[in-house]
């Protein structure tokens, strides 16, 4: 029986602090191909229970030595690696992600949460280059995220409107999405997070304001 109490985000989420991520590569292969972008905005909760965006962590991305920057694919997200204003404001591979995982893991001690849980469109393609560039900075022990758990919008698009493309999916749900900003790894995220709050907010699938205690969970194991 559920024990009625405060909604956190904790509880709604088996102790995961739910993070909406999308990363802009220069290719499909995490392991060979830069990674360019990253954007990550957490989801919380208010005192209602209805999930928001919190504020978001991005980086434009200098291209790891060695990488492969596949002309298709650059030409498809519009990012120009060589570009002086890019380089202006382009961070190393590794300061980046350890800058955005110190604001997250900050996050979720602060929402009392033991983990985050990345969710995407499509999530394990950006699971796959996140988990590449971890191995390859030699983050791990940095993470906040679960290697391998995700929460993936697609799906989720699915099941509530019967479509899986972000941008028509945006649309029947009743979000503005503007294809001239799309490819660009904030805007991607911003958009799929507004989705993701949308979803669980108007179709909860479960009783209102009634959550439980993650910590039993735990007990009875994964």
């Amino acid at each position: 029986m559920m024990d009625k109490q405060k909604p956190t985000i904790a509880n709604r989420f088996r102790g995961f602090l739910p993070v909406v991520v999308d990363v802009e590569t220069a290719g499909f292969n995490a392991k060979t191909d830069a990674l360019l972008e990253i954007a990550c905005v957490p989801i919380l909760m208010n005192d209602e229970g209805k999930l928001y965006q919190g504020e978001p962590l991005n980086a434009h991305i200098e291209p790891f030595v060695g990488a492969n920057l596949e002309p298709a694919a650059l030409k498809f997200t519009g990012i120009n690696p060589d570009s002086p204003i890019r380089k202006a404001i382009s961070e190393d591979e590794k300061a980046a992600l350890r800058r955005i995982f110190k604001a997250l893991k900050a996050l979720k001690k602060q929402h009392e949460c033991r983990q985050c849980i990345l969710v995407g469109h499509n999530a394990h393609f950006d699971l796959g280059f996140l988990n590449a560039a971890i191995e390859r900075t030699n983050s791990k022990n940095h993470s906040p995220f679960h290697a391998f758990s995700v929460l993936d919008t697609a799906s989720l698009s699915a099941l509530a409107y019967g479509h899986t493309v972000l941008a028509r999916t945006c649309i029947m749900a009743g979000i503005d999405f503007d294809n001239s900003h799309a490819h660009s790894a904030l805007y991607d995220t911003q958009k799929t997070a507004e989705l993701f709050c949308k979803i669980f907010n108007e179709l909860p699938m479960l009783p209102a304001l009634q959550t439980h205690d993650y910590q039993s969970d735990n007990q009875q194991g994964e």
